[in-house]
């Protein structure tokens, strides 16, 4: 069917947009005709897990998917800041403060219900018409302002300095890659996020996603 969501897992290295790509090039081939593809919330580069997939008339209802709840893994690396809050950034040392367990838990438990994020300079929110990483990338400064979002839950999974690992349920719209800066600021260390895996979105699960490697060869 040409009208469809379709789950995939993304694999690091790769854009939103070139998943988007990959995957009008095999509905391509396998209708024999160009079908519409849009997708219902990037992830970063460096991030993997599950993308929400629309085609066809479906793609009116992406907005609707991009509001969603979600659910993450998320590794945060104490002690340094990245420029781009994430490994592919330029990583600058803050801190060689150890905090202990207790400490960060105390942390996370600060970030759970309504809080206001600033987002991420390098975002594809979109500043005066243009996307905010663009700017960015010009050595400018976009301005952002704060929003109110929703932490639903944090519960830390592992904790062995300089990592902490988490899994964090939140409400549309949150950067994980600015709540790891806000905890390395809590903390009084720094903080990026090194990986980033996206488990869940409402009640679709990453588990029942397609790989994509596997789903671009199926046409």
């Amino acid at each position: 069917m040409e009208d469809q969501i379709i789950l995939l897992d993304k694999p690091a290295g790769i854009s939103s947009f070139g998943v988007v790509a990959r995957v009008r090039g095999n509905l391509r081939q396998q209708f024999g005709k160009k079908v519409k593809v849009g997708h219902t919330g990037t992830l970063d580069p460096f991030a993997t897990g599950l993308m929400i997939i629309v085609t066809g008339k479906e793609c009116k209802n992406a907005q609707n998917y991009s509001k969603l709840d979600k659910t993450y893994e998320a590794t945060i690396r104490l002690g340094n800041n990245s420029s781009t809050g994430d490994p592919e950034g330029e990583i600058s040392h803050i801190s060689d403060h150890q905090p202990n367990q207790e400490e960060v838990l105390e942390a996370l438990q600060t970030f759970v219900g309504k809080i206001m994020q600033k987002p991420p300079i390098y975002s594809a929110i979109k500043v005066d018409g243009r996307r905010a990483y663009h700017l960015a990338r010009e050595g400018k400064t976009p301005d952002i302002p704060a929003r109110e979002v929703e932490i639903y839950s944090i519960e830390l999974i592992d904790y062995s300095y300089p990592e902490l690992k988490f899994i964090v349920h939140v409400s549309s719209g949150t950067y994980i890659r600015t709540l790891a800066e806000d905890i390395g600021k809590n903390l009084k260390t720094g903080a990026f996020c090194q990986e980033l895996r996206r488990t869940a979105v409402s009640k679709w699960s990453v588990e029942d996603a397609y790989d994509l490697e596997h789903f671009a060869k199926k046409a």
